[in-house]
């Protein structure tokens, strides 16, 4: 069988008002999980949600970044993927405890669900903010494109240690002529979907394995891959927010400063001549190196 790879597949059903979407995380996947230690049900929930980002900032045409993040009280703290226009993902995540299998809710508890449109071109970002509904990251999903923006939206998605996947169809406006019972027919058919069919299957085999007796446009597959927008200079800038008298006092208690990225783990180190040269431009912070 063929590894799906990273991909996503874009698809449209001919004559009826029905659009969809395939994701395959392979290596990018692969990309987010070795730098941490993920307990396996934390890494799979947030495999599920970076599959969900690539097929919504797919579906947005972005320019910027979507930003997917899930806030919680329970024992998972904080999950967060972010997705570029140019499906560049990144993705982490926070915890505290043991994580006893269960579903989203029972590791998460009261929460809130979080969406972010960053145009990166410095006008202003939209953001969303809705309670956590829903058992899975796929039923969150789902309710908040339903209410917030009006679309039908169906999502599948599934997880491991060695790739993530998802499928999405969504309802476009009807138009005369078209079939009108296309939408609940291709819902019915994805919910026969199986969790190893969504990993392993590629997306031609996938489309083939549900709707071979549809007529199905394929378009132009898309790669995804992993990219972290972290760099020296960003944590700089960083620095010369919080002020000379602040880096300073940090100064009198230890002989650098470390900062770790939490999304790829980058390690930056600045010492005390770096750090004067943060607030005296002296010399060019802009290297990407990474001092030890």
């Amino acid at each position: 069988m063929k590894n799906p790879g990273d991909t996503l597949q874009k698809f449209l059903f001919e004559h009826a008002p029905v659009r969809g979407e395939i994701v395959h995380l392979d290596q990018t996947w692969q990309s987010v999980i070795e730098r941490h230690e993920y307990p396996a049900v934390l890494r799979d929930l947030m495999g599920e949600l970076a599959a969900a980002a690539v097929l919504l900032a797919a579906t947005l045409k972005l320019h910027g970044s979507l930003v997917l993040q899930i806030h919680g009280k329970g024992v998972v703290k904080l999950l967060v993927v972010e997705c570029s226009g140019n499906l560049e993902l990144r993705a982490t995540a926070k915890w505290e405890g043991e994580l006893a299998h269960g579903t989203l809710k029972d590791l998460v508890g009261d929460g809130r669900f979080v969406i972010t449109l960053d145009p990166k071109d410095g006008n202003q970002a939209y953001q969303g903010i809705v309670a956590l509904e829903g058992d899975s990251v796929a039923d969150i999903l789902q309710n908040y494109m339903t209410r917030s923006e009006q679309l039908d939206t169906r999502l599948w998605l599934a997880a491991d240690g060695k790739c993530a996947a998802g499928m999405l169809l969504q309802k476009l406006p009807e138009q005369k002529g078209q079939d009108d019972d296309a939408w609940e027919r291709a819902c019915q058919l994805a919910a026969t979907l199986k969790r190893e069919e969504l990993l392993s299957l590629t997306s031609a085999e996938l489309i083939h394995r549900l709707y071979h007796e549809e007529d199905i446009r394929l378009f132009d597959a898309q790669g995804v891959s992993f990219n972290c927008s972290c760099s020296r200079d960003n944590v700089a800038r960083m620095l010369k927010m919080l002020g000379r008298e602040e880096v300073d006092d940090i100064f009198t208690e230890r002989d650098d400063i470390e900062v770790f990225c939490e999304f790829c783990n980058q390690r930056y180190v600045f010492d005390a001549i770096d750090a004067e040269a943060v607030f005296t431009d002296a010399v060019s912070i802009s290297s990407n190196e990474t001092r030890h």
